[in-house]
């Protein structure tokens, strides 16, 4: 049988090539760490310390704002500098914590689960919540409200996103290959939640080797299974990955546990896996640094808070002075002006080109070719939905379901016009949220 797939959709450039074989290289942070109290989906969180505060590594600096938020944690031992606005990735002014890095790396005492099986339920939900695990592969959404749906005894799937989809990108991979007992481990955690679910791990098949690796792991594992994905770009978006893994379609109004689902990204699944097993919160993840301006593309295990410009360091630094610096893949990341930037929970690659070459082509007028019609992988029309962006007609935007765009980019990416139909559309989306939220 091949692998599962969606309809739509596109084939971009990988560029995998410049990262993938490169193992993880743990980077130790030097400079001051900056912390954004805002790294998810839902209320900001609240400091629990003041300017002056000594803190240590592990030690909790910020709490939870409501249900939907997730606290923070210290990835170094310091002094509190301050609290105030700070640049992040997305060009916001975002209220952090600033802690002054004194090197010695002195942690707190964490307490591991010798036999995580025999935890409740309400102890694994609490241990992920307390941990500060949000969704790592873009959104940020805290973990303890996914895992915690209305109708638990409904959920038939636990979906690995494991297709790792957007171009560039390797941190997934190498997670993968190196660390792949975390994953199933995290796995098999999750499970434990959900008596009627089993656990899917949906991979690519332009990796060949994880697809091996894993299902020999997982062979006597009678809930858990691989599923290989046809190698398409946006297969690692949520509704593309339920419907090929499932047959199951959502739409913006549904949540994935609305077709039986829960979805979590690699680097989420492992974050469970420390915080119920190991009792170690939320402070580092793999980033892949990478693009040809980059000396040494490669994997790196970082500590939340720490600057991009030591992550280019780390890579050898710029062979050529970028022309285009993304933080995240190039299809749906944030194109950045400077690297004066911190990371945070979601920071999963960054990408720097030599040439920007999307800024060197003028658009033209659309030609009617359908081509974004058939990419489009929720089946819209973006071509016109890109008209009514521009022109302001919200009414007519909503009617001919402009909201239900996940803004993926594929349009964009086969327009022979090269007209910019994703970034109209995001525009329009924005403001018809906006006026809602209003009324």
């Amino acid at each position: 049988m091949g692998s599962k797939t969606f309809k739509g959709g596109v084939h971009p450039f990988e560029g995998k090539e410049l990262a993938k074989d490169q193992p993880i290289v743990q980077v130790l942070p030097k400079g001051d760490m900056v912390y954004p109290l805002s790294q998810h989906i839902g209320a900001p969180a609240s400091p629990v310390v003041a300017k002056g505060d000594m803190v240590l590594k592990g030690q909790k600096i910020a709490e939870a704002g409501g249900f939907v938020s997730s606290p923070i944690y210290a990835s170094v031992s310091g002094t509190v500098k301050a609290i105030e606005p700070r640049r992040v990735a997305t060009g916001d002014m975002v209220n952090s914590i600033v802690i002054e890095n004194d090197g010695k790396f002195t942690e707190v005492n964490y307490t591991s689960v010798e036999d995580v099986t025999a935890l409740s339920k309400e102890e694994i939900i609490g241990k992920v919540k307390e941990a500060g695990v949000v969704g790592m592969g873009g959104a940020g959404f805290p973990t303890h409200v996914k895992l915690s749906p209305k109708e638990p005894d409904k959920i038939e799937y636990i979906i690995a996103n494991c297709a790792e989809c957007e171009p560039y990108l390797t941190a997934d991979y190498r997670r993968m290959m190196e660390n792949p007992e975390e994953l199933i481990g995290g796995m098999k955690i999750i499970l434990q939640l959900f008596d009627n679910a089993k656990g899917v791990l949906g991979i690519e098949d332009n990796k060949p080797d994880c697809i091996e690796k894993l299902q020999e792991m997982v062979k006597d594992e009678p809930r858990i299974e691989v599923c290989a994905l046809q190698t398409k770009y946006p297969q690692g978006g949520e509704r593309q990955l339920i419907y090929a893994v499932t047959g199951r379609a959502i739409n913006s109004k549904m949540l994935p546990a609305d077709a039986g689902c829960i979805v979590d990204n690699v680097e989420t699944i492992i974050a469970v896996y420390n915080a119920v097993k190991n009792g170690i919160p939320v402070m580092q993840r793999i980033a892949t640094i990478t693009g040809d301006a980059i000396a040494n593309p490669g994997n790196f295990m970082y500590s939340m808070g720490t600057n991009y410009t030591e992550l280019v360091e780390a890579a050898g630094g710029f062979r050529t002075q970028p022309e285009k610096m993304i933080s995240g893949g190039p299809m749906m990341g944030f194109s950045m002006f400077g690297l004066d930037i911190p990371t945070t929970k979601t920071t999963s690659s960054l990408l720097c080109l030599t040439k920007d070459e999307v800024a060197e082509i003028a658009p033209s007028a659309c030609i009617n070719c359908g081509r974004c019609v058939e990419a489009c992988p929720e089946q819209l029309i973006p071509s016109r939905l890109a008209k009514m962006g521009d022109r302001g007609l919200s009414e007519e935007f909503e009617k001919w379901y402009g909201l239900e765009c996940i803004e993926c980019g594929s349009c964009s990416f086969v327009c022979p016009a090269r007209r910019q139909l994703a970034q109209s559309i995001k525009t329009m989306k924005k403001q018809v949220l906006a006026a809602k939220r209003k009324k």
